[in-house]
């Protein structure tokens, strides 16, 4: 693994690279080190694509060009090479040894073949480096071997030492013995054979060279291949030198990636603009491209050769393509070189024959310190590594911005998770990444980062952050965003964890209400470079098999050694696991084995765990017992509510939690099967001096006149939450917690839950009592589904006389007599010490009558204290409660309320009715703030209509999307078509002979195909097709977006609003918006013109002629609309077909 530790000793600037020394012969000088001074670097931002001028170089000595080059001229050819044309060759394998080749697919046609490179005077005013023969290996008829100079700026291949020595005197004419090694020069090359009558010696500009790398071909040659493009000419080649000694084949690459390395710091090539542009364009094509974060090198993709031996035939079989490597946002692309015919700009990166691969996912780097080739590893979870075999002459480069890239992605990684094999000199280049001010340490860019790499989706996630909790800031992970999603995927999942990991912020990190069961049991047998072997200061954890459990444990334990924040963690039903196979074999639930091995070994702060709602097996509780009986593990809670757990687990809990008493504040026993004594269970409480919170709702208890919790118990206590929902409370315990609420000790006590105890509305009135204060108490009061209608008169006393908490919740209250009801309502007029009031789920005998919606519409108007109020209704399929459509009349009140911050109304039927009181109020009132209303049957038409009332509200933050209401519609929308393929068509004429004998085909009734309505014949209803259906849901969905749109510009307009910004550039106009009433006239205007299927429905669900076709459908909410829009919408059709 790298470690970026080594970085912290590293200057702020990167060094030059280190002078790399020429090769040559002893003859030439050697190039002065101030050339080095300047470092040209071949990588190239998008926002910096020019160059420096280069260096001049006329201090360096040379030899006699001039002479040289009059000389070449002047020489006459050989009369020997002087004829037009060559017999055919006996020998089939003797090609034309020299010639490019071609590396990018183009026709194989004369045309297209490379022309030899002729010899300009540049060439021949070069410095020799290096020099030397390189004979043919096996023909014995050719006398001739082609010899090899290196010079300061190219690279030529002659076809005679002779030649050479023609233009570079200091080169002997004649070859020397002690020279004379047995290799060869080849080109490995896919094109026909080039006729050899041309004698110009073929050169190789240093600038062109792309890389030098040696090539294990399973030959038993020490090969050298050279690749090189021109940018002017768009042509990419390689040259394959064979050489049987090793020296000599060391020399040539060192010669070579040396003086190639000077010439580019003296001079660099920039990319061409239409190189860029043609990149850019590959990485838009896969949302990778962002001009602040590109980097692009030319490298060679090696062939990935196997070691068999093979004939030096098929050398010219084995070959290597040149290609751009570009680093993107959050990818790596190998984009091939264009084409000569322009592909389109809509072609994607795969079309064009590339590939990427997410920085993310990289596992392995390798940098050859011998020659210009590395290797990169990706590794996508759950798949075996995939290989990258690449070679460049800025192999450094390469390196250095890909780790930089990857810890600009992962920011607060100390350790990176893939190898880092490379040079040491390397490291010395590597610069910190630099700090930005993002929030939560830069959490949302690394968590991208894993989406774009693991293909995950990143709108699917939804989390929030919660500053205001203990333990805060906590991270909250919300149910998946994408409609009809009710799960994350594995790799969404993955993605989550992997950006959490060493992030700092978070003290909290809450999975509760999501699924984990898709990584429960998922093993990765390619590879555990992210399995936890260090804690984040790198102490080693020494844990058996570590590496080769499921990823869930490894993501858990990885998530609590990596982070020394973290104290907190909510696993709360995350797992479906179900009771019954809780102690079966192999049946842990994985995140007790993950955690508590850790406590136990002191890796990790996490001191407080969360399992309520996962069913917990034998191993777990070992698990559990054997980190809770050691002291130094320090647990401030271990709730294990709803658990299923026996009288012995619960037992065997409490009996080691007593070794943690010195801190432990919370116990939470609720939900399991154990019935406890309570006698048992006071001696066991009384160990533990700082409980804050206790919960025992849900639980069994023997029976007796013995308190549950006894008066001293409670008082030994600084409660702050008190749960005995649905607990068996005998009038001992009532008694007891009458006193304790009575007893200053009970100040610090902020929730109280007594749901489902079976308590009167006397005894609550009682309690009540108990806790008034001089000022209302801040506690929150739980007392839902309890018997207030009995004794109704002394509660409904105590809330109009203000002895209530700040806030209460009391739902699902059933009502005999309605007038118990407009009691209890009259009683909250006069309120003045509730703040928080939570009444939803009321039903009643009936629909609430002219009384009552009479005194419902006093409250709403003069109710002074009142800021949250919650009158949601019942919809579902075992229940429904509703107030009736009176609810739209009482609601009018609220236009005189000027304390009323939050309103939830919903599932209350509301209709059109409804939509357009709750507009009049919008428009009337300045203190709402969120308005929670879906559920209610809005039709298009309804939302549209609260949609318009946004224009004059300049203080409302909140308006649901509707999304259940529009699923409702197109529901609505289904039965409606499938009702009239039902019905079919029918003709209310009363039938005689003559029209039987028409209906069965004799002769046909224009009157067949006519319906009588009221006296009148009207055309019956048409038979809806499945393509009018598809048009319908797509039109629906296209038109909902739009106002959804308009919505959120309002909304963010009133934002910008309270924060006092200027609510510049804010999506609204005078024009968007018709008043309510006009709303109303314009919905009917629609009805009329269109005589289509379509229309009619669209005309039901109060829709238009503006309203958008098919055509117009784009992505829209709860769809992915990446491969085709439409598709999502016929999708969201057959399932309403099939699921109605």
């Amino acid at each position: 693994m790298s470690d970026r530790r080594r970085r912290k000793s590293l200057s702020i600037f990167r060094p030059p690279l280190a002078p790399l020394n020429p090769v040559d012969d002893g003859a030439q000088p050697t190039t002065p080190p101030g050339i080095l001074k300047k470092r040209r670097p071949t990588s190239l931002a998008q926002d910096q694509p020019g160059s420096s001028n280069p260096i001049g170089q006329s201090d360096i000595q040379r030899t006699d060009s001039k002479g040289s080059l009059n000389r070449l001229r002047g020489k006459k050819r050989p009369s020997s090479l002087q004829k037009s044309g060559r017999p055919s060759s006996l020998f089939g394998s003797l090609r034309s040894h020299g010639e490019d080749e071609e590396l990018t697919r183009t026709a194989s046609s004369p045309s297209s073949m490379p022309s030899l490179t002729p010899i300009i005077p540049d060439v021949a005013a070069g410095m020799v480096i290096q020099h030397g023969p390189l004979p043919e290996v096996g023909p014995m008829f050719r006398k001739r071997c082609p010899y090899l100079v290196l010079t300061d700026s190219h690279l030529i291949r002659f076809k005679t030492q002779e030649r050479a020595s023609d233009m570079f005197p200091n080169i002997s004419a004649s070859p020397s013995p002690n020279r004379m090694r047995h290799s060869r020069l080849s080109s490995g090359s896919s094109l026909p054979e080039v006729p050899s009558a041309s004698d110009n010696p073929h050169s190789i500009p240093l600038l062109h060279i792309v890389a030098v790398y040696k090539l294990d071909d399973g030959e038993p040659y020490f090969s050298i291949e050279v690749a090189y493009f021109d940018p002017h000419t768009q042509h990419a080649a390689t040259m394959t030198i064979q050489i049987h000694d090793p020296r000599d084949s060391d020399t040539w690459l060192t010669a070579i990636r040396s003086t190639a390395s000077k010439a580019r710091m003296v001079n660099a090539i920039p990319f061409s603009q239409s190189l860029i542009e043609y990149t850019a364009r590959a990485l838009e094509q896969e949302r990778d491209y962002d001009r602040h974060h590109l980097h692009m090198f030319m490298v060679v993709q090696r062939a990935n050769k196997s070691g068999k031996r093979s004939s030096s035939d098929d050398l010219t079989k084995l070959t290597s393509k040149i290609c751009i490597l570009a680093i993107g946002a959050y990818k790596v692309h190998l984009v091939p070189l264009p084409k000569t015919t322009k592909a389109p700009s809509s072609t994607s990166l795969s079309d064009l024959g590339g590939e990427l691969h997410g920085i993310v996912t990289l596992v392995s780097v390798n940098v050859q310190n011998h020659d210009d080739s590395f290797q990169l590893w990706f590794r996508p979870p759950f798949q075996p590594p995939i290989a990258l075999h690449l070679a460049a002459l800025c192999v450094d480069e390469v390196a250095v911005w890909l780790r930089q890239t990857a810890e600009y992605l992962r920011p607060e990684w100390t350790e990176m998770p893939f190898t880092w094999e490379v040079p040491p000199t390397l490291n010395d280049q590597l610069l910190p990444v630099p700090a930005e001010e993002e929030e939560n340490r830069a959490f949302d860019r690394t968590l991208t980062a894993y989406c774009a790499g693991y293909g995950a989706d990143t709108s699917n996630i939804v989390y929030t952050v919660d500053t205001t909790c203990e333990d805060a800031p906590a991270f909250l992970l919300a149910e998946p965003g994408k409609f009809g999603r009710p799960k994350y995927s594995s790799l969404e999942l993955l993605a989550i964890f992997r950006a959490l990991r060493y992030n700092e912020t978070f003290k909290t990190i809450s999975f509760a209400g999501i699924s984990l069961d898709n990584l429960q049991g998922l093993c990765d047998h390619h590879g555990w470079e992210h399995a936890p072997f260090t804690t984040r200061s790198g102490t080693p954890v020494d844990i058996e098999h570590l590496h080769q459990g499921p990823v869930l444990i490894q993501e858990i334990r990885a998530l609590a050694l990596k982070s020394r924040r973290i104290r907190r963690m909510d696993f709360s039903s995350c797992l479906s696991r179900k009771p019954s196979s809780a102690n079966s074999p192999g049946s842990a639930c994985g995140i007790c084995e993950a955690l508590f091995p850790l406590c136990v070994k002191q890796l990790t702060n996490v001191d407080w765990v969360v399992l309520n709602g996962i069913a917990l097996s034998d191993d777990d509780i070992d698990y559990l017992y054997s980190a809770a009986i050691e002291k130094s593990c320090h647990f401030r809670a271990i709730e294990v509510g709803s658990c299923g757990l026996s009288d012995r687990s619960v037992q065997v809990i409490l009996e080691c939690l007593t070794e943690q008493r010195a801190t432990l504040e919370a116990i939470n026993l609720s939900g399991n099967y154990a019935r406890l004594e309570p006698s048992n269970l006071k001696e066991y409480l009384h160990e533990f001096p700082y409980i804050k919170d206790l919960d025992l709702s849900y639980i069994y208890r023997t029976s007796g006149r013995e308190p549950l919790l006894e008066l001293d118990t409670l008082l030994r206590w600084k409660l702050s939450r008190l749960n005995l929902s649905r607990a068996s409370l005998n009038t001992e315990t009532i008694v007891a917690l009458a006193a304790y609420l009575k007893d200053p000790q009970s100040k610090t006590l902020r929730h109280l839950r007594l749901d489902q105890c079976g308590l009167t509305g006397g005894v609550v009135a009682g309690l009540l009592e108990a806790m008034t204060l001089s000022t209302p108490r801040e506690m929150h009061l739980y007392i839902s589904e309890n018997y207030l209608e009995k004794e109704h008169e002394k509660l409904c006393k105590a809330i109009s006389e203000s002895r209530t908490p700040m806030s209460i919740t009391v739902t699902m209250l059933v009502y005999e007599e309605e007038r118990n009801f407009r009691l209890f309502v009259q009683a909250w007029t006069n309120n003045e010490s509730t703040s928080y009031l939570n009444i939803s789920k009321v039903s009643l005998p009936s629909e609430a009558g002219t009384d009552t919606v009479s005194a419902m519409k006093r409250m709403f108007a003069e109710n002074q204290s009142l800021e949250y109020l919650d009158i949601t209704g019942e919809e579902s399929h075992l229940e429904v409660s509703h107030f009736g459509p009176g609810l739209n009349k009482a609601l009018l009140g609220l236009r005189q309320n000027k304390k009323l911050t939050l309103l939830c109304v919903e599932n209350q039927r509301l209709g059109m009715p409804g939509a357009n009181t709750l507009a009049s109020i919008l428009e009337e009132n300045t203190t709402l703030r969120e308005l929670h209303c879906s559920g209610n049957g809005f039709s298009l038409q309804a939302f549209t209509v609260l949609v318009c009332s946004l224009f004059h509200n300049k203080t409302l933050l909140h308006l649901p999307t509707m999304d259940e209401d529009r699923v409702t519609a197109l529901k609505k929308m289904n039965r409606e078509i499938d009702s009239t393929r039902e019905t079919g068509i029918r003709s209310l004429t009363k039938p005689t002979k003559a029209m039987v004998r028409r209906s069965v085909g004799l002769v046909p009734s224009p009157l067949s195909f006519y319906n009588r309505v009221d006296g009148e014949i009207v055309a019956p209803k048409k038979e809806y097709s499945e393509a009018d259906r598809y048009t319908m849901v797509g039109s629906i969905m296209n038109n909902w977006d739009q106002q959804i749109n308009r919505m959120q510009g309002y909304l963010q307009r009133n934002w910008n609003i309270a924060k006092g910004v200027p609510p510049e550039g804010t999506r609204v106009s005078e024009n968007d918006r018709p008043g309510t009433s006009q709303s109303v006239i314009t919905v009917k205007e629609w009805e009329g013109d269109d005589a289509t299927p379509v229309a009619e429905v669209d005309r039901h669900l109060g829709k238009g002629k503006e309203m958008a076709t098919s055509d117009d459908y784009e992505d829209t909410r709860g769809f992915d609309g990446s491969d085709g829009d439409m598709e999502g919408a016929l999708m969201l059709a057959e399932r309403l077909k099939l699921g109605d």
